[in-house]
């Protein structure tokens, strides 16, 4: 199928589900980005919450991304830094943090992206307020979990902790230097001032206001909004820009490139993940050759370096609860896209 096709097709395909997902009060609305390298097409569909009025969720409005800061922050920055001697994959984690040994100072940066680390997946960080100690030696001071594939958020946590460590600033100043680099002007951790381009999150309480603007994620709200596996909010147009350089990087880039070789290698599958997929560096890589991430809130960004073809997709879909239903049929229409 033509690119041109398959853009229209697809955007069809997912106009249609989020229509019914929209009609079935499963969700307020949502927004998606359907590209290659030469063309993307937008997809709006309901709006934003009532909260909003009449707004819709229009590619300038941003949502949050949660779990997709992993890939939009987290990851690349470790790329950035490993490129340049900051940062080792396969130097134990305790060599950065001093004041050790640490049950989990042998946990390496690869262990921690392919979620192999064996680090607790228990993440009330509520334990350490007003104790006083420091987050990074906290978390590594946690015993270690059996061996075996764990999906867990305190290894990006840690990672995103040692970031500012060996770079010396804070974690949303290096995000916004890099995606300044690769053309996202719109990708930002919170907080966002509420209006109508910023998609609510979930009412925790009834009667009481949504979240809006501030990070749903309940440890990276503890952490101040900034942290390394949730916080970003992002824009289908910034999504779409950031898929097109990943793709680009990945089919052009210098094979010698230490960055080009990072995201390579990312996208190769260590860890069986269950469900037809592997575990990369970060990155879930399906049997048929499509790259992904997923976000609590209702996000997602498939890529397919095969074809360099891409969907992206951002609803706020825990606002009608934690449920979240339909949002499983949203990617795998997404998903089953690229099989065209």
């Amino acid at each position: 199928m033509r690119d041109g096709d398959w853009v229209t097709q697809t955007g069809t395909e997912i106009r249609g589900v989020l229509k019914v997902m929209v009609d079935a009060g499963w969700l307020p609305g949502g927004a998606a980005v359907v590209g290659t390298d030469g063309m993307w097409e937008f997809v709006t569909v309901g709006s934003l919450a009532l909260e909003c009025g009449d707004a819709v969720p229009a590619p300038d409005v941003h949502y949050d991304t949660a779990s997709l800061t992993k890939v939009m922050a987290t990851w690349p920055l470790i790329g950035q830094a490993i490129a340049g001697g900051a940062l080792h994959l396969d130097v134990p984690v305790g060599e950065y943090v001093p004041g050790g040994p640490y049950p989990g100072g042998s946990v390496t940066i690869r262990q921690i992206l392919t979620h192999t680390s064996r680090m607790s997946p228990v993440i009330w960080l509520e334990r350490y307020v007003g104790t006083g100690q420091d987050l990074a030696e906290a978390l590594l001071s946690e015993p270690l979990e059996e061996e075996g594939y764990r999906y867990i958020d305190h290894g990006f946590i840690l990672l995103g902790l040692l970031l500012e460590r060996v770079l010396g600033d804070p974690l949303d100043h290096l995000a916004a230097d890099l995606w300044t680099s690769v053309g996202m002007p719109a990708t930002t951790y919170g907080p966002l001032p509420r209006s109508r381009n910023v998609a609510p999150t979930e009412r925790r309480i009834a009667g009481a206001a949504p979240t809006w603007g501030v990070v749903h994620d309940e440890a990276a709200a503890l952490m101040g909004g900034v942290a390394g596996h949730a916080g970003v909010f992002t824009t289908v147009t910034d999504l779409g820009s950031y898929a097109r350089e990943l793709l680009r990087i990945h089919a052009g880039g210098d094979s010698h490139d230490p960055m080009t070789q990072y995201l390579r290698e990312s996208w190769r599958g260590y860890v069986n993940a269950g469900d037809h997929c592997s575990r990369g560096l970060a990155w879930l890589v399906s049997d048929d050759g499509v790259v992904y991430h997923n976000g609590y809130t209702g996000t997602s960004l498939f890529l397919h370096p095969q074809t360099g073809r891409y969907v992206g997709l951002l609803t706020n879909a825990v606002h009608n609860g934690r449920r979240r239903p339909g949002l499983l049929d949203l990617r795998t229409v997404a998903h089953a896209a690229f099989a065209a």
